[in-house]
């Protein structure tokens, strides 16, 4: 873009949680790097808490979700929450859009995180452009939209699921708020709701790949203007065509940086399994113990990210009992640990932002699910992905140590049948999404289209 060239601006306004902020933060940073004005939109509570560092060449304009002193722990329950960002929002971003109107860069387009459909309406009401974009994968919302649609019936009936352009998906492979019914109902409709408007959005954006989901990507591009974007990691770990993007913008908790890397330095190459259960999860203390005791029988290296709530549920001593093989911390800097040589599979609950880090870093995964998205993930990483295996729950929906322990040592060791297979897939999926991102792929492309629609 010439200099002389007016910028366009773009609002990029995502959900106010870890996982939808770090993708759309990267993409606005990708967006700022082709010489768009891109501008971050957290709310009041958002941009004064956390450890909330945006990169100095994003632009923040905060907007109140009614919440401001306490976000969502604020709130009595889930239901008061949305009820009162629902209503609050959309008021707050229309007033925020109306005041950059009278700057000398007012709004061309909003990309908006879909399960704020309401942000569309604003978009509408002011005459600009507007990118839905979503922070799960295809096969996830494609599950979603059938519920919208009436196509899948809750409670569902049957044990097994056919949906266009997907795989067979057993009832316990599908995301928990649609195969539970029921489970967190606040949840399900704002995740079904996602659909209510989104035939109005001039794109739909997905923060992963091309190659990662062909069939369902051109399903739904049968509907409306798919662009694939990611992954939308920092530009460090794929093309590294973005300078001193080596991390994301927000960590809900301070990472144990020194401790880590100096713990895995030295360790033998692919010794490590790592452990992280990200920044939501919260295991029963039965499953809890059964990993300890994995990970402590097995006798090897391993990183377990232990969040402060969750420390009571280990067993008494633990930490100091295994130190001399583990480590324990109470978060840590995933994409450095994930990067590192010496790192040999990472047992995960396959949210999607830590199953695109693992993948777009070659990293085979042992799958532990734990809710909403994390089944479908889980599937995909192991049938269809072919990068990892999940560990199988007993009767009691318990993973029991055997199982852990059985799971690592086909990942890790040279006993396991579909070890090299694995690695040699996870080789393969690093190499296309660092193409994909890289000058001239699939998703470099479809940036840069956008971009030229807004000039």
């Amino acid at each position: 873009m010439q200099n002389n060239a007016k910028k366009p601006h773009v609002l990029i306004f995502p959900f106010p949680g870890q996982g939808h902020i770090n993708p759309m933060l990267q993409f606005a940073k990708r967006l700022h790097s082709k010489g768009v004005k891109a501008t971050l939109v957290p709310t009041v509570f958002l941009s004064k808490s956390s450890f909330f560092n945006s990169s100095a060449s994003i632009d923040l304009c905060t907007i109140s979700n009614g919440f401001d002193e306490g976000g969502f722990e604020q709130a009595d329950t889930p239901y008061a929450y949305l009820s009162t960002f629902w209503n609050v929002g959309p008021k707050s971003l229309a007033a925020l859009i109306k005041k950059l109107r009278h700057t000398a860069h007012p709004v061309d387009a909003l990309v908006y995180d879909t399960v704020l459909p309401w942000a569309l309406d604003v978009a509408k009401q002011f005459g600009i452009l507007s990118a839905a974009f979503f922070t799960q994968s295809c096969a996830v919302n494609s599950v979603y939209y059938h519920v919208y649609k009436g196509h899948l019936q809750l409670p569902l009936r049957g044990s097994h699921v056919s949906l266009p352009a997907m795989p067979p998906l057993h009832v316990s492979e599908l995301p928990s708020f649609v195969a539970i019914y029921g489970l967190h109902r606040a949840w399900l409709d704002v995740l079904v709701d996602q659909f209510s408007n989104i035939d109005e959005a001039d794109w739909v954006f997905f923060n992963h790949f091309y190659e990662l989901e062909p069939d369902v990507v051109d399903w739904m591009s049968k509907f409306w203007n798919v662009m694939t974007v990611g992954p939308t990691i920092p530009s460090i770990y794929l093309d590294q065509r973005l300078e001193n993007d080596k991390h994301y913008g927000m960590n809900m908790f301070k990472p144990n940086v020194t401790a880590c890397m100096s713990w895995l330095s030295g360790k033998p190459k692919d010794s490590v399994v790592y452990v992280s259960f990200g920044s939501i999860a919260s295991l029963g203390i039965e499953q809890m113990e059964e990993i300890a005791w994995a990970l402590k029988d097995r006798n090897g290296y391993f990183l377990w990210v232990v969040r402060e709530t969750e420390k009571a549920k280990l067993p008494h001593n633990y930490i100091k009992e295994t130190s001399h093989k583990g480590l324990v911390v109470t978060w840590c800097p995933q994409l450095e640990v994930l990067s590192h040589e010496s790192v040999g599979c990472f047992l995960t609950h396959c949210g999607f932002n830590s199953t695109l880090e693992a993948l777009s870093l070659g990293v085979p995964m042992l799958a532990l699910p734990q809710w909403t998205d994390q089944c479908t993930n889980a599937k995909y990483i192991e049938d269809v992905w072919r990068i990892g295996i999940r560990a199988r729950p007993d009767e009691k929906g318990i993973v029991r140590k055997e199982t852990i322990i059985r799971c690592i040592k086909e990942l890790l060791t040279e006993v396991g049948k579909n070890r090299e297979g694995i690695k040699k897939n996870s080789i393969k999926w690093k190499n296309l999404a660092k193409k994909a991102v890289d000058e001239g792929g699939k998703s470099d492309q479809n940036v840069d289209e956008f971009i030229a629609k807004l000039i």
